[in-house]
């Protein structure tokens, strides 16, 4: 099992490489949204306080809380999925979900997934710098 280990570092760059990927994915989608005809000032301005929203609220708060916890795991090796705790992959994991949900069964409005998947993503891709940042300081 030793391969699937790594340093309290690692964890560090796995997240950040993990919320990096997820908000691009979603920005993604909000852009593809947005080029259906939905691109205006309002929009923009809307996806910008969604993003800050996000961001001051949930995911600069979660990557100061796990970033925290896996500095403190010092010099012992951890699963390579160590980076976040079982709740917060029970949370992401209903997030996927209802996102996924929203899309395939039609239950939001074209302008709602541009507005709100743009400002999350860029919320969530943030949140994978921010990661990669603790990554970049982190003591050797």
């Amino acid at each position: 099992m030793q391969l699937l280990t790594v340093r309290n570092r690692t964890l560090l760059l796995i997240a950040g490489i993990v919320w990096l990927i997820a908000g691009i994915n979603i920005v993604r989608i909000g852009l593809e949204a947005y080029g259906s005809g939905h691109l205006n000032l309002i929009n923009i301005g809307l996806s910008v306080v969604i993003g800050v929203v996000f961001w001051t609220f949930v995911f600069g708060k979660l990557v100061s809380k796990h970033s925290d916890r896996i500095e403190a795991y010092g010099d012992e090796r951890r699963f390579f999925l160590s980076f976040f705790d079982v709740p917060s992959f029970v949370i992401m994991a209903i997030m996927m979900t209802g996102g996924i949900s929203i899309r395939f069964f039609g239950l939001a409005p074209e302008p709602f997934i541009a507005v709100f998947y743009t400002g999350l993503g860029v919320a969530l891709a943030c949140a994978g710098a921010a990661f990669g940042l603790r990554w970049i300081r982190f003591e050797r």
